[in-house]
């Protein structure tokens, strides 16, 4: 009976707006990440956009603007544990951190229909389509072009395989010849291999380099008679 005492028809119209705007803009941004084949998908989206709507309306609800603050902070917060969700590492690359962000964004989006900022919404869910959309011809351009390893930030390592007793030998090598080339080694490292093999691995100090000059190095270390093999890699920086 309480329930019918305290139906209000214009709030509840105002919730009807807010979830169902919510509820459509989550649609639009669920439709690109389902078209994308992407982990969270249009039922992801969808729910957390209206999630989030419906926290922030019954927060407007009970305490107005000030319950709508207090429940919009811990949506932020809820919204990064399901974000940390669809987060996956696999050996040195880390997948899901667009489909994190874009998960985040829909409750911003819905945090914004909850308020009754139905404009707001509208421009966020715009931007964040276009965010997924039209600059993946820019990415796709930007990941095509060929890397200029003096103008990239990114970690430098040197790597040598030698046999087991002659490790300390190749660690002396590797830091004489880094030196001589002006990239000096942040630190060695020894990693066991199989058949009694080592990988001496030298980590620069440098987040830039010649490509040049690391397989002059190279090609040095390798021509050492009990030197294996002898390479450098490039990882970039987080």
């Amino acid at each position: 009976m309480n329930a019918l005492v305290s139906f209000n028809l214009p709030e509840f119209i105002n919730t009807v707006i807010s979830l169902v705007t919510a509820f459509a803009l989550g649609t639009a941004i669920g439709a690109e990440r389902q078209y994308r084949q992407r982990t969270a998908g249009l039922r992801t989206a969808v729910l957390v956009a209206v999630g989030a709507a419906a926290f922030v309306d019954l927060g407007m609800r009970l305490e107005h603007t000030r319950g709508a603050i207090q429940v919009t902070a811990y949506v932020v917060s809820g919204i990064g544990f399901l974000g940390a969700g669809v987060i996956m590492k696999e050996g040195m690359n880390v997948r899901g951190l667009n489909t994190a962000a874009t998960l985040w964004c829909s409750a911003a989006v819905g945090a914004f229909a909850g308020a009754d900022l139905i404009a707001e919404a509208v421009l966020l869910a715009a931007m964040v389509l276009a965010g997924n959309t039209l600059l993946r011809p820019l990415v796709n351009a930007i990941n095509r072009s060929p890397i200029d390893a003096t103008q990239t930030e990114a970690t430098y390592e040197v790597r040598v395989t030698v046999p087991a007793e002659r490790q300390d030998q190749a660690r002396e090598l590797i830091a004489e010849l880094l030196d001589k080339a002006h990239y000096p080694a942040r630190e060695v490292e020894t990693v066991e291999r199989a058949d009694d093999l080592v990988e001496v691995v030298a980590t620069l100090m440098s987040t830039a380099v010649e490509s040049a000059e690391l397989d002059a190095v190279a090609r040095t270390l390798e021509a050492q008679p009990f030197v294996q093999h002898a390479t450098w890699t490039i990882r970039t920086s987080d």
